[in-house]
């Protein structure tokens, strides 16, 4: 569904990117993981059109979409939930998500829309709870939830997520990576960058791993998960106690 061909990107002179080249499978969950820097979320934000590389090819479904506009991306089924989740503050929770399927009244209408709000709050009933809420005064995990639910609006083929767990409590990452994991089994590929390494590797079908701007490994999933140096590097100083 996407492939990347020997993608290099920089910032002025900071070379950010060095030749990636990877590729998602329809129907797979596929991880990067890498330090601080390492080049993740530049990654993404190139993938989406927001960054324009120095050279290489970003495929999505054999087509060549290196350097289209995001709105481009996103009406043919491209959708990103960024870092820090970006929602419009001073809209309700309906707003937002509505916004998310602004490319979809005009062909589809609102019975389409509808439908998919309808699916959203059966997902996250905790939105529908608070549908008339201005998108601001949500607790950090619940603007988690609709990040990811307006990116869902959108009826993404390909869903590009970018640290989803950040700051959030344990049951609210849970949830969050429960809700990926049906959204994948439904039938949604999903590119996510995650710091998280234990529940990214646990939910992913495959992974990458990035350090300064370039893949330094990639395999399963569930190998990545018992590999000594990755247990070292992003498991933490409890990795023993996690794999005993």
């Amino acid at each position: 569904m996407l492939e990347i061909r020997n993608l290099h990107l920089s910032y002025g002179k900071l070379v950010v990117l060095r030749g990636i080249s990877l590729h998602v499978a329809p129907g797979e969950i596929v991880c990067l993981l890498g330090s601080n820097g390492a080049g993740k979320t530049s990654l993404l934000l190139t993938i989406m059109g927001l960054n324009r590389p120095l050279k290489g090819q970003i495929l999505f479904e054999g087509e060549d979409i290196t350097g289209a506009s995001p709105q481009y991306l996103v009406r043919k089924g491209v959708a990103l939930v960024p870092e820090g989740r970006q929602i419009f503050y001073p809209l309700t929770v309906e707003e937002n998500l509505e916004l998310g399927a602004y490319h979809r009244w005009r062909q589809e209408g609102r019975r389409a829309v509808q439908a998919d709000l309808e699916r959203v709050y059966a997902l996250f009933p905790r939105l529908k709870e608070r549908r008339r809420q201005k998108a601001g005064t949500l607790s950090g995990g619940e603007q988690q939830m609709l990040a990811l639910a307006r990116a869902f609006m959108a009826r993404p083929r390909l869903l590009l997520l970018d640290e989803p767990s950040l700051g959030l409590a344990p049951k609210i990452v849970d949830l969050i990576m429960r809700t990926i994991v049906r959204l994948n089994q439904e039938g949604l590929t999903v590119l996510l960058v995650e710091q998280n390494a234990r529940k990214a590797l646990e939910i992913a079908h495959r992974a990458y791993v990035l350090e300064t701007g370039r893949i330094v490994l990639e395999g399963p999933a569930r190998e990545l998960l018992h590999d000594e140096e990755v247990k070292r590097a992003y498991l933490g100083k409890d990795y023993r106690e996690f794999t005993a």
